[in-house]
């Protein structure tokens, strides 16, 4: 069973905002999957598809950013996922809007939903994919930044990004295989 997490904050008011590029990219991948209907588990929404005859689940973690481990970990003890099989996707001051970055494993980057996983977890051994969202002119105001809108240009930059990534996003639903790539778009 396979596991991708899209990390956000619930509420109508965190929609398109630039620290809910999780939720926005796992409802892309959804979408692009033919998958309908989420549910509730966990403190989660959930969607479920098989996919080259492997179980997969997609969910957006409703603990607000955070607390995201404690939703990831009762999906992960309850259905014994292993952490190769984990995909964890959400945004990055460190990288400007249009970069995405894959990774196999890392530490949090100061980023609290990560920070929570690998806490909730005790190891930080899973995939991440990480979408930039670039940094705040004004270095005081992080949480002013991911929770504000997106100007129209990175609007652009970040579908584009959305739309690159998700064929590696699928490869990996499809063959297990996740590669360590980085790449922009302009």
């Amino acid at each position: 069973m396979k596991l991708v997490a899209g990390l956000g904050n619930p509420g109508r008011e965190y929609e398109g905002t630039p620290h809910n590029v999780g939720f926005q990219v796992v409802d892309l991948l959804i979408e692009h999957l033919g998958i309908s209907g989420f549910q509730s588990k966990f403190r989660s929404k959930i969607c479920r598809a098989s996919i080259s005859g492997e179980s997969c689940l997609f969910i957006k973690p409703q603990t607000y950013m955070n607390k995201s481990g404690e939703a990831v970990a009762e999906f992960v003890n309850f259905y014994k996922i292993p952490l190769e099989k984990i995909v964890i996707i959400s945004d990055d001051i460190d990288l400007p809007p249009g970069k995405v970055r894959f990774r196999d494993e890392g530490g949090h980057g100061g980023h609290n939903g990560l920070r929570s996983i690998i806490e909730s977890l005790g190891n930080g051994n899973f995939h991440r994919i990480r979408f930039g969202v670039g940094r705040p002119a004004d270095k005081d105001n992080v949480v002013g930044h991911v929770l504000g809108r997106w100007s129209e240009a990175e609007k652009k930059l970040t579908r584009n990004a959305f739309n690159l990534a998700l064929k590696e996003m699928v490869k990996f639903l499809e063959t297990s295989q996740f590669q360590n790539v980085s790449f922009s778009v302009t």
